[in-house]
């Protein structure tokens, strides 16, 4: 638990950062150095594990998200992207997001799939993605694969 307060306290600044240098590269193309970016999500992979570690040994209760999420995915195992779905009186889509390209970049080597809830108004709910950033936060990251 210590490691975890630790590691809040470590993002704070650094999501901070990772927003303005995020806000000064809007529009630019191509390989582009984002130091800020990269070591918050470096932090916010060593949280979700911390977190995903004391959750399996059952010093955390899972959250609605993931238990939401795990249901609907024994019920629906060849969802395609973009497919919603009722549960329980709400609407959930389907996303896929690349999660590794291969060396050359061209190709998507393995797909990252999550569940986001939809609103009433067709819009994603932005603190069920919130969450779903936090408890995953390697599929928001594209990595090549080292041969």
């Amino acid at each position: 638990m210590s490691d975890l307060t630790d590691i809040n306290q470590e993002l704070e600044p650094l999501k901070a950062l990772a927003d303005r240098e995020l806000a000064s590269i809007y529009g630019l193309t191509g390989m582009v150095y984002t130091p800020y970016i990269d070591d918050y999500m470096q932090v916010s992979i060593k949280k979700a594990a911390i977190l995903a570690c004391l959750k399996n040994q059952g010093y955390l209760p899972l959250s609605e998200v993931e238990i939401i999420t795990a249901e609907l995915d024994c019920l629906h195992k060849r969802a395609r992207s973009n497919a919603v779905f009722e549960y329980k009186g709400n609407e959930y889509k389907r996303r896929f997001s690349p999660l590794k390209l291969s060396k050359s970049g061209k190709n998507v080597q393995k797909w990252a799939k999550f569940w986001l809830l939809q609103l009433p108004n067709g819009k994603v709910d932005p603190n069920w993605e919130r969450q779903v950033r936090e408890i995953w936060p390697s599929y928001f990251l594209i990595r090549t694969i080292n041969m």
